[in-house]
């Protein structure tokens, strides 16, 4: 399926791989429990144009993904959980790196948690989760993710915390921006009264597409980046430069394009290892907000809800 964002002009700048520091699965592919109405894939529980990864297919990812130095592993989806596989998928991760997996937290089951805390305390490596939820209540959070979202998710960030987890609250931004101060500290008393004690708390842009640009608006055509803009511009903050996703039909450039038909790079990672078009939307998106994608990008806040940029 083409993605919308995209633009024909040939003159849009390009970027390299500078190092595979992070590696991405789209391990549940596009299916998920919750029709979110800013999901940037439209996700939902009839969407199968993406399907799962197997245990094995993860497996030879990361064996191949040594020889590219990777630092780091990222889960996503739809909801990873909705993988059968997705507990021994991250167990067999914690031999190689760090894992980070993105979820609704809505279907966690405390076999799955038991056995991940067990993983993560003989494993030198970090396990985070980062749960999304949109609104500091449910009726602020539930018109975007579904009536009775917000009661699952805060469930769920407390049966992370009932097992040690300190997990990373993920929240799309769909207030107006005089509102966010007082949307981050409502944000952190919820959390606080629901027994985390030291919430994490980070604050995302919604990206113009799929399910957001039926919900509001798509990009305007200049909202693209041009070869003037990058001059001086340090491009380490581009997820592009830094990063690659595996889903089941090969290597993407990025987690958030993997439905343009240019994002494909190849099969195996190396495949991978060439520059890439800076010709959406979405990449201006990631030029003005930093790689949103990673778990310390920009409007990240901690404890207090103090800016973490």
């Amino acid at each position: 399926m083409a993605n919308p964002d995209s633009t024909t002009d040939s003159t849009a700048p390009t970027v390299e791989l500078a190092h595979m520091d992070q590696l991405w699965f789209q391990v549940a592919g596009t299916l998920c429990n919750l029709t979110c109405h800013h999901c940037f894939i439209s996700c939902s529980p009839q969407n199968d144009s993406f399907g799962f990864l197997t245990l094995e297919q993860v497996r030879r990812r990361l064996q191949e993904s040594t020889a590219h130095g990777v630092k780091e592993y990222y889960f996503t989806g739809g909801e990873p959980f909705m993988n059968p596989a997705m507990t021994e998928i991250l167990v067999e991760t914690l031999q190689y790196g760090p894992a980070t997996v993105l979820t609704n937290g809505t279907i966690f089951k405390d076999a799955w948690l038991s056995r991940l805390r067990e993983a993560a305390d003989t494993s030198i490596y970090s396990l985070e989760f980062r749960v999304s939820i949109d609104g500091f209540s449910a009726e602020t959070n539930d018109p975007i993710r579904g009536a009775g979202a917000f009661e699952r998710a805060m469930s769920g960030v407390r049966r992370l915390v009932d097992f040690g987890f300190l997990p990373i609250i993920t929240a799309a931004r769909t207030w107006e921006d005089h509102e966010e101060r007082l949307v981050v500290e409502r944000f952190v008393q919820v959390l606080r009264s629901a027994g985390y004690s030291r919430p994490r708390l980070k604050i995302l842009p919604t990206l113009k597409m799929g399910a957001e640009e039926r919900r509001t608006s798509g990009y305007h055509p200049a909202e693209r980046i041009s070869h003037e803009m990058m001059d001086g511009f340090d491009q380490s903050q581009l997820v592009c430069r830094q990063c690659r996703i595996v889903t089941d039909r090969g290597v993407h450039v990025c987690p958030i394009l993997i439905e343009s038909p240019d994002s494909l790079l190849g099969e195996t990672l190396s495949d991978a290892d060439r520059p890439f078009e800076l010709s959406h939307g979405a990449c201006f998106t990631c030029y003005q907000y930093g790689a949103i994608c990673s778990n310390l990008a920009s409007s990240f806040s901690e404890t207090r809800g103090e800016d973490r940029s």
